[in-house]
């Protein structure tokens, strides 16, 4: 890329989320208040002199893990602090990035949010410091959603494998068989909406996330970057896959219109009438904590498969732990981060809740054998893990996928609520997408 085109391209990052300016102003200059990266024996030196490690992050589990820290690490002190959650923490971090200022040593980043902070040279290469000895450690999807062939950018927290949460009072009551496939995914909508209008077989209003992640378990693989060279293509036999089934839930209206994480739909899920959920491995948490009262009525199963007998699986959600450049200390931010994501850091998030993305949790019997009362005493972890090792690997996210997500519904969101089909949508998605990458002067679609 030329040079015009990197400042043309910093420039625009810049006006939109202020990350380009990171790579001009907090690069490898000193007066970023950082340094140069410092390698394994400047850790364990500046584990021995000590200091204070500032984390922005909302991840609850992260507090046990500060304390635990703390008492092997006396002379080092952990700030946790919320600076909010998601796109409310990216936007305070890149102005405290573009503002040369009070950007902490450590922070939480969802995968799909990562690579805007990657393009624009804002966060850390953990190489140096020793983080490639874990790329066999973390099962493949976060592997590959922190990492490429040039660095690794930062150190899965958790993972988010897919499978398929299901209402069995209800699919009892019914007599309806739990599917393995989505096209028995689709007979099984009809046949409880058939025998309770009221009934619905999931929830659908549009949501960037999800779609995503059943087009890459379909095979789909939409998006490709190089650096800043860009694909965006919603045209692959994956995506067409996925539109065929889905544009079937919502011409027949099988699908209900209820957002996600909404009151209305903790009640359906409370309720009966929405019966099932094919979501992230993180989900039980929420279902214990938000739908108790339904607690005994849910099962789990394997994600229903585009190929029947198939056993291919994405990921929905998760998140990393990335050290900014603008770190003060670095080598003790990578400290914290590398005990958080891996070993007995890793375990005791586990125990608290999270869902590791550690191969060692995920294959360990107390994991694996662990009753979930909510669901009946089912041992759910053992279909959670078979999930995340068949998440395909070569899945990518846009540099500025924050950016498009935040269109979807402007987009594909069409589809749910006008006559407008799934793969227009999806193309209009495509085609704003294309756009706004130009602007921002990557090469897009070349």
């Amino acid at each position: 890329m030329s040079t015009r085109t990197t400042r043309r391209l910093l420039a625009a990052l810049a006006a939109v989320s202020a990350l380009a300016l990171t790579a001009t102003a907090c690069g490898s200059d000193a007066s970023d208040g950082g340094g140069a990266a410092g390698g394994p024996k400047d850790v364990t030196a500046a584990l021995e002199k000590g200091g204070k490690v500032t984390v922005w992050a909302w991840e609850p589990t992260l507090k046990k893990v500060a304390e635990d820290f703390e008492k092997k690490y006396p002379k080092v002190d952990v700030e946790l602090v919320n600076a909010g959650t998601g796109d409310k923490q990216y936007t305070a971090l890149q102005n405290a990035i573009a503002a040369g200022s009070g950007a902490p040593d450590v922070a939480q980043i969802e995968y799909y949010a990562l690579g805007q902070f990657t393009i624009g040279k804002s966060v850390e290469d953990l190489s140096p410091y020793g983080a490639k000895r874990y790329a066999t450690g973390f099962t493949p999807g976060p592997w590959n959603a922190v990492s490429d062939d040039q660095a690794i950018h930062a150190l899965p927290m958790d993972s988010g494998p897919m499978a398929f949460f299901y209402n069995k009072k209800v699919f009892d009551k019914h007599g309806i068989k739990v599917p393995t496939t989505w096209d028995a995914y689709v007979e099984a909508a009809r046949a409880l909406h058939k025998a309770d209008p009221k009934i619905f077989i999931t929830n659908d209003t549009g949501d960037a996330g999800a779609t995503t992640s059943l087009i890459w378990q379909a095979g789909g693989r939409p998006y490709k970057t190089d650096g800043t060279d860009v694909t965006v293509n919603f045209g692959d036999e994956g995506t067409t896959t996925y539109t065929a089934t889905w544009q079937k839930l919502l011409d027949e209206k099988l699908v209900a219109p209820i957002s996600s994480w909404s009151d209305a739909w903790y009640k359906g899920l409370a309720d009966g009438s929405i019966a099932t959920l094919s979501i992230g491995a993180w989900m039980p948490a929420n279902l214990t904590s938000g739908v108790a009262s339904a607690s005994g009525d849910w099962r789990v199963a394997p994600l229903p498969q585009w190929t029947e007998g198939a056993k291919a699986s994405a990921e929905n959600g998760g998140s990393s732990l990335a050290v900014p450049k603008a770190a003060k200390n670095k080598e003790l931010a990578y400290a914290f981060t590398e005990f958080a994501t891996t070993g007995a850091g890793a375990s005791a998030r586990v125990a608290e809740g999270a869902f590791p993305a550690t191969r060692a949790d995920l294959e360990s019997k107390e994991f694996l054998d662990a009753a979930f009362p909510y669901f009946g005493g089912q041992k759910a972890n053992r279909i959670f893990a078979e999930s995340a090792r068949n998440v395909g690997a070569d899945w990518n996210y846009l540099p500025y996928q924050v950016y498009a997500n935040s269109i979807f519904n402007d987009t594909v969101g069409k589809a749910y609520v006008s006559p407008t089909k799934l793969t227009d949508g999806l193309k209009a998605w495509q085609d704003a997408s294309v756009t706004y990458g130009k602007d921002q002067g990557f090469a897009v679609n070349k």
